[in-house]
């Protein structure tokens, strides 16, 4: 018996909250509060998420009950969109709110669900989660009036995306194509081969890991200015940052995975005649790979952060740190926060496609069978 049809657990009775919503103003309009029953629109919504809920337990399946929820929770975070595009005011509207925390209370049970079947439908649970919350940034900020100096809506960082796209691919191709990416291959490759050079040199090793506990606790807005200095405005500034926030962390992974091979293993290579390189190629390495690629994720994420923070202190007139230091003082924040949305979707890219890599490369080791 697939996991999608086990038997379900009961729904916690948390969701039930929005049947309140009717008693309570559900949106204002020119200061007069109104009721649901007095919005037509809000009223089929919230008849089709009690719907769903009431439904709930005909589907034969976790995934059909989890997709009849997921509409009576789309219709809910569809209403206040509905009312603020018609014009209406929600900040002191009860009603709507509470159906609205309902609705995200029944969410959870979806994600629940989804969490408990297999297959691509397993994926769809953190997309879920990811658009609740980009649903709930705009809902809020618009329906509390929030400053969009303060926080803009995510619909105006779309616009702001869109109007200024061509400033943000240059932005993104001197950043990451250009300084992130020479500077992670060489602090990693740098790293890696030091790393291999310290366990042969058993002293080197015993050095150099004092001193990536030191490094480790550098701030990088204190070494970004000195590298300006050293290196110029251009790319090999930022490279070098760069450098120094990944060599020591792929340094230690390293020696850490160099080291996990178990003492039979090694025994056994020496039964066979092997020799330090035999062994490191054959073995060793091969033990590594987890470590490895911990400290090339580790790394992806340092480095985007130690370039953009590197551009605060010097740069040509492209870049995304660039971007930030300047559209913040012209009070552009919506540009500052595409900027920083394209920063943190790369960030994510390069996370996750080193995490697939290592699930195809590593598919054989204990730590990853049980995934």
């Amino acid at each position: 018996m697939s996991r999608s049809n086990m038997a379900r657990p009961a729904m916690a009775p948390w969701p039930l909250v929005m049947l309140a919503a009717p008693l309570l103003p559900f949106a204002m309009l020119d200061g007069a509060a109104l009721y649901l029953p007095q919005i037509p629109v809000a009223l089929a919504l919230f008849a089709l998420s009690v719907a769903t809920i009431l439904a709930r337990r005909l589907p034969a399946s976790a995934l059909g009950e989890a997709v009849l929820l997921l509409v009576g929770v789309a219709a809910a975070y569809a209403a206040p969109l509905v009312l603020l595009n018609q014009g209406h005011a929600l900040a002191q509207a009860g009603g709507l709110w509470l159906y609205l925390a309902g609705a995200t209370l029944l969410l959870w049970r979806v994600l629940a669900l989804l969490a408990g079947v297999t297959g691509p439908a397993r994926l769809a649970g953190p997309a879920l989660f990811g658009m609740a919350l980009v649903l709930l940034w705009e809902i809020l900020t618009r329906g509390f009036q929030v400053p969009t100096i303060l926080l803009p809506p995510p619909s105006l960082v779309a616009t702001a995306f869109a109007a200024n796209a061509a400033d943000l691919w240059d932005d993104f191709r001197q950043t990451v194509l250009i300084s992130v990416l020479r500077g992670y291959l060489i602090g990693c490759g740098a790293g890696f081969l030091v790393a291999i050079l310290a366990d042969r040199v058993p002293f080197l090793a015993r050095g150099l890991l004092p001193l990536g506990n030191l490094a480790s606790a550098v701030p990088v807005v204190g070494i970004a200015p000195i590298m300006v200095m050293w290196f110029g405005f251009d790319w090999q500034s930022k490279a070098a940052v760069i450098v120094v926030m990944t060599f020591f962390p792929m340094l230690i992974n390293t020696l850490a995975g160099l080291q996990s091979a178990e003492r039979i293993q090694l025994d056994l290579m020496r039964s066979y005649g092997a020799g330090y390189w035999r062994t490191l190629a054959m073995l060793r390495l091969p033990c590594a790979l987890p470590f490895l690629f911990n400290g090339l994720k580790i790394n992806s994420t340092l480095a985007l952060i130690g370039a953009i923070v590197a551009e605060f202190f010097g740069t040509p007139v492209v870049g995304m740190g660039f971007r930030i230091s300047t559209q913040v003082a012209r009070m552009n924040l919506d540009i500052v926060w595409a900027t920083i949305a394209v920063a943190a979707l790369t960030g994510s890219l390069l996370y996750g496609a080193l995490a697939l890599a290592e699930r195809h490369v590593t598919a054989w080791h204990p730590s990853l069978r049980k995934r």
